[in-house]
C-alpha cells in the first residue's frame, strides 16, 4: 500500500471509519494498538505509533514518532523543516517530572503538549518560537510530552483536561 494511502487508512481506522485487515476492536484494546506493528520506522529511524486525542467534541488521530532514549529525546525534532498536520513526536518519561524543553536548533514552530500519567493534558505551550533558548515547562510533573505542528491544538480544539492515548 502506498505510504500516503496507508497513513490515511490508518488514520481513518483509528477514527473507526473503516476497517483494515487484522485490525479488530477488542475488549480492553483499541484499533490503534493493533495497527502499531504495521507502521514503518520514521525517516529518522524511530518507532511510529498511533495516538489519539479525545476532546469534548471529537477524537483526533495522529501518527507519532517515539523518542524513547535520552539521545532520541535530546535530538527531538531539531533540524526538521516540516511537520505534517497528522504527525508528531512523543517523549515518554520513566518517572513523572516537571518537563522543560527548548527550541534550540528547532526550525519549525510547535505546540508542546504536557501529559499526566493518567493521559490527561496538563498544559499546552502553543506556537513555540523556533531556535529559542527560553525554557518551555510544564506546570506540574508529567509522564509524557507530545509535540505537534504549531497551531494544531487550537485548530482541533485541544485543551487541558482532554485525554491522550497511545501505545
Amino acid at each position: 500500500m502506498h505510504s500516503f494511502t496507508k497513513a490515511v487508512a490508518l488514520s481513518l481506522a483509528l477514527l473507526g471509519m473503516i476497517s483494515l485487515p487484522g485490525c479488530h476492536a477488542r475488549t480492553g484494546d483499541t484499533a490503534a494498538a493493533s495497527l502499531q506493528s504495521e507502521l514503518p520506522l520514521s525517516e529518522a529511524g524511530l518507532t511510529q505509533v498511533p495516538l489519539s486525542i479525545r476532546t469534548a467534541n471529537a477524537t483526533h488521530a495522529f501518527i507519532v514518532e517515539v523518542a524513547k532514549t535520552g539521545a532520541e529525546q535530546a535530538q527531538g525534532l531539531m533540524f526538521r523543516t516540516r511537520m505534517a498536520p497528522d504527525k508528531g513526536m512523543i517523549f515518554p518519561f520513566p518517572e513523572d517530572r516537571v518537563a522543560s524543553f527548548w527550541m534550540k536548533n528547532t526550525v519549525i514552530p510547535l505546540d508542546i503538549i504536557f501529559i499526566r500519567r493518567d493521559g490527561t493534558i496538563e498544559s499546552i505551550a502553543a506556537n513555540t518560537i523556533p531556535y529559542s533558548l527560553a525554557p518551555v515547562r510544564s506546570n506540574e510533573p508529567v509522564a509524557t510530552v507530545l509535540e505537534i505542528a504549531a497551531g494544531r491544538a487550537k485548530e482541533l480544539g485541544i485543551e487541558p483536561g482532554d485525554r491522550v492515548t497511545w501505545q
